[in-house]
């Protein structure tokens, strides 16, 4: 029996290819909201991070995670990112 292909993304931070479940998704509705997508499935633009305190630093300090999202990122969602990498980790 064939196995499932896994949805792969980049990491918005190192750049890497990883599987789509193994990276936390932010997304920015249609309405403009941004927040943190614990199941991958509401609907707006999607930014891919490692659960990894230095992807964070590195999406933040190119700020290619607001580039990605097409929108500024507020401090609150900086702050719920990094209490959901420390989670992880």
């Amino acid at each position: 029996m064939q196995q499932k292909r896994q949805p792969r993304r980049m990491c918005t931070g190192c750049g890497e290819m990883k599987n789509k479940r193994d990276l936390i998704r932010v997304v920015r509705s249609p309405e403009g909201t941004l927040s943190i997508d614990k199941r991958g499935k509401l609907p707006g633009r999607g930014a891919y991070l490692c659960p990894n305190a230095d992807c964070l630093k590195k999406a933040v300090k190119t700020k290619r995670l607001e580039r990605n999202l097409e929108t500024p990122v507020p401090d609150e969602i900086m702050e719920q990112l990094k209490k959901e990498i420390e989670a992880v980790d």
